[in-house]
């Protein structure tokens, strides 16, 4: 198999190394072989000189993480932000409050959010946790709703595999119903014992063949490793998922 999709990272799995120097673990992330970061903040860096940053190490933006709250009360600034440091993805990480009210305002909070991005030649994505997989009153799905009640253009799709599949769902069903919607995927894998536990990749039971097929039809710019929680250090835990990667996809041993 063949992919020219680059490879990134979630820095949210990193949080304690970046919380120490940020700087050194972004060149680390850089020696590990990825080729690029998806941002859970800067730290104490401004955007300016995460820029310079990553020029010095050849490391992309892949996307950023932004918490609602400040989508909502400080996007002029998010959007500044996202240009300096070269990303085209903000993503809505996580909701707080999820009764039906709460997400019938949330889909009118991303559309205006969603808006607001693309005129600035920026997309917004929506990533999920297995939460938004609890049906509605009226049987669909959160997630499902937020993707349809919104268009293409307003909002797209950050596929978190784990938490799909830790909801009951195939995660590479989602990716095939909503081709063309999600341009960022979380490759994440699971332990096959009752804990269902966050696991390196290859090393679980999350179908991840399937994944890469089905991303790459449905166009996907960018992989990205993300694991919440490690046994090993977080450091360790990439080092073997991206070992898995470049097995399946040779041409990123460089």
């Amino acid at each position: 198999m063949n992919t020219p999709i680059p490879i990134a990272v979630q820095l949210y799995t990193l949080r304690n190394e970046t919380a120490a120097d940020f700087a050194g673990t972004l060149r680390k992330v850089a020696d590990l072989g990825f080729d690029a970061v998806e941002f859970a903040g800067f730290g104490d860096m401004t955007a300016l000189e995460v820029k310079r940053l990553l020029d010095e190490l050849g490391l992309k933006a892949a996307s950023s993480h932004v918490p609602l709250d400040e989508l909502k009360n400080n996007l002029p600034q998010v959007i500044e932000d996202q240009k300096t440091i070269g990303s085209q993805y903000v993503v809505c990480p996580y909701i707080e409050n999820r009764n039906e009210a709460d997400y019938v305002q949330l889909i009118e909070d991303l559309k205006k959010i969603g808006d607001e991005c693309r005129q600035h030649g920026l997309t917004l994505c929506y990533h999920n946790h297995d939460f938004e997989l609890e049906p509605l009153p009226d049987g669909r799905k959160p997630l499902d709703a937020i993707l349809e009640e919104t268009d293409e253009n307003q909002v797209q799709a950050e596929f978190d595999i784990y938490w799909l599949q830790k909801a009951g769902d195939q995660p590479s069903a989602w990716i095939d119903r909503y081709q063309g919607r999600t341009p960022l995927i979380h490759l994440k894998d699971m332990t096959l014992d009752e804990e269902q536990y966050f696991a390196e990749l290859g090393t679980g039971g999350v179908d991840l063949d399937t994944v890469f097929v089905l991303g790459e039809k449905a166009g996907v710019k960018y992989w990205i490793v993300e694991q919440d929680e490690s046994r090993r250090t977080p450091l360790e835990s990439l080092e073997i998922s991206m070992n898995y990667l470049k097995e399946k996809f040779p041409q990123l041993n460089k």
